[in-house]
């Protein structure tokens, strides 16, 4: 519905009358019946709008009001063909309409762009519509100081009074410099009727602004609190919104950079906020790790933001115009994103994706405004930053659901870790114990080695020494005597040398078997070294003898096979006795000379060792 068909619908018999006591009259001049005819009562309330059944587009955007004059004398205006927007064009567009206060009082009207993007303003009337040149009215810019506004108010306001009966031609030129969209329209207010509006409008925007702000610090406490990263980059997020709308809906502008504003504020404030989006979206919806195809799209979404941050800081307007564009479009795959991971078991990533979707649904309903596809209302003017506030909330709500998720998860790996403890536990005991017996078997083992000979298996010398020494003093003590035989086989030497080292050893095993056939169990029985070999019996020296020369017989029935035969060898014995023996050293040596006696005689023999016979006294 057009502007003129607005007036006539808040307005039902105003057309007819008003043109039927005016033609009466004399009082409607005949350039207004092709001009756009406005007809103000002084109780305006913004719901009726000028500006888009006459509006002409300058293409290089450097026309004067002259020329505009003239291209409206021309008929070059013509009426705006979208719901509202011109649509991202380049150049400059101008509106032409006429007011007219029919009332026998002045009327005072605050003329308002809907919008918040237009870089410039200028307005231009002439008193006596149809002839006369055109004087500005006013001239209004985003990056002139605040200050210089007529009226203090977020988006440009156009004041102007009319007497009682007055027409005013006006021209207003709408720029965006180099490319934008543009809405060639304001809305009509009378002061008092603005202020209220403007306070409640500002209220709603309060609330809003305090709600991101309070989401942000409570995602930060949250974060301190739990260490997860996901409040941090929450909260960055919150913040970030606060400062994208507000210097996209100008209060930046209206508070903060009173002198020194810039256009391209909006986009660096809205490109950091898409950043902080899609980093908090990747994190908290896992995709690198769960979606990476997806994932790869929003990095590309991330690297669109970085340029439109770039284009923005260098103000490449056209870049910055394009790349949020794309931004706006790529949005809806943050929602796949979320939907995926939903079907992959996460609830939280159902409800992020029902914010999420909010949000694209609010700017989408911004990019159709902007196309000029659906008309410009207070509705679809602050749904989006209203779908952002509510898309937090959500996410909020989603939060809250992962952070009770990853408790439930914690008191589940806790408990498992206890479990696995207690398992742990048992195992490691099961585990000591089994150690602990490999130990003592290990300890067991060496001990054993250490004390016996390896070829042989018998004593070694060293234990051999100390079971013959702990014998002696048993017998001792039974008073009982000890003999100990020393062994030598025979030409062993020979037998090595001959035969080889391996029918020597072998020689050397079945000795120690037929000795330990022949011995008892208390008998102590070990190897010296090399060839030789001690035993240790307890008793007379009588039976030690005829122990001797029994081992000796039973050596020679030896047979050791080898390459070149039956191998048969011999043993030589020596014997020492001692009746009241405490050392055994004194055996040892005894019973080595008696061995070295029995080499000396022949061999195959056994010798026993008698003490010399002490030599007489001298006369």
């Amino acid at each position: 519905m057009n502007d003129k068909k607005r007036i006539f619908t808040a307005y039902p018999f105003s057309r007819g009358l008003f043109f039927l006591l005016a033609v009466l009259l004399g009082a409607l001049p005949a350039p207004l019946l092709a001009s756009e005819l406005i007809v103000v009562t002084g109780e305006e309330n913004g719901s009726r709008r000028t500006g888009q059944l006459e509006t002409w587009h300058d293409h290089t955007d450097s026309s004067g009001v002259e020329e505009a004059a003239r291209a409206h004398a021309e008929g070059a205006f013509k009426p705006l063909k979208s719901a509202g927007s011109t649509g991202l064009k380049r150049g400059a567009f101008w509106s032409h309409f006429v007011l007219h206060n029919p009332s026998p009082r002045p009327v005072t009207l605050n003329l308002e762009y809907v919008d918040h993007q237009l870089i410039e303003l200028a307005a231009y009337q002439r008193p006596t519509p149809g002839t006369g040149q055109y004087h500005g009215l006013a001239r209004l810019s985003m990056q002139a100081p605040f200050d210089q506004r007529p009226i203090d108010h977020h988006r440009f306001i156009l004041p102007l009074e009319l007497q009682p009966g007055q027409h005013r031609e006006l021209l207003v030129r709408f720029s965006s410099a180099e490319a934008g969209f543009v809405f060639p329209s304001m809305r009509i207010w009378t002061p008092d009727n603005l202020r209220k509006t403007q306070l409640l409008e500002n209220s709603v925007i309060a609330f809003l602004f305090g709600g991101f702000f309070l989401m942000a610090v409570f995602s930060l406490v949250c974060g301190v609190s739990t260490g997860e990263r996901t409040f941090y980059f929450y909260s960055v997020y919150a913040l970030s919104k606060v400062a994208a709308w507000g210097t996209i809906l100008g209060f930046t502008h209206q508070y903060l950079l009173r002198e020194q504003f810039q256009w391209h504020y909006m986009s660096i404030t809205g490109a950091v906020s898409i950043l902080c989006g899609l980093a908090f979206a990747r994190l908290f919806l896992q995709s690198r790790r769960y979606t990476p195809r997806l994932d790869r799209v929003l990095v590309l979404m991330m690297a669109n933001a970085a340029l439109l941050l770039i284009g923005a800081t260098l103000q490449l307007k056209v870049v910055a115009l394009v790349t949020i564009t794309v931004a706006l479009l790529l949005y809806p795959v943050v929602t796949l994103v979320a939907i995926a991971r939903w079907r992959q078991g996460s609830g939280a990533a159902a409800v992020f994706a029902l914010a999420w979707g909010l949000l694209v649904t609010g700017l989408f309903t911004q990019a159709l405004r902007d196309l000029g596809v659906v008309g410009h209302n207070l509705f679809n003017y602050y749904w989006p930053p209203i779908a952002s506030f509510t898309e937090m909330l959500t996410i909020m709500a989603a939060m809250g659901i992962r952070v009770r998720s990853l408790g439930q998860e914690k008191r589940t790996a806790e408990q498992q870790y206890r479990q696995q403890l207690e398992r742990s536990k048992a195992e490691l005991e099961a585990m000591v114990c089994e150690r602990t017996h490999e130990l003592e078997a290990a300890r067991q083992r060496a001990e054993l080695e250490a004390r016996t000979d390896p070829l042989t298996g018998i004593c070694n010398r060293r234990s051999f020494i100390d079971e013959a020494q702990r014998q002696i003093h048993l017998a001792r003590h039974n008073g009982r005597g000890c003999s100990l035989l020393m062994f030598d086989l025979d030409h062993f030497k020979a037998i090595n040398d001959s035969h080889g080292h391996a029918v020597g050893d072998e020689a050397l095993r079945r000795f120690t078997r037929c000795m330990l056939d022949n011995i008892r169990e208390t008998d102590v029985f070990g190897r010296l070294g090399g060839e030789e070999f001690g035993l240790l019996v307890t008793g007379s020296r009588q039976n030690a003898q005829q122990t001797a020369e029994r081992l000796r017989a039973a050596v020679t029935t030896i047979t050791v096979p080898s390459p070149a035969g039956i191998l048969t060898f011999t043993t030589s014995i020596g014997l020492a006795h001692k009746d009241n023996c405490n050392n055994l050293e004194t055996l040892l040596v005894e019973a080595d000379r008696a061995l070295y006696q029995a080499k000396q005689e022949g061999r195959n023999r056994v010798a026993d060792y008698r003490e010399p016979a002490p030599e007489p006294a001298p006369a």
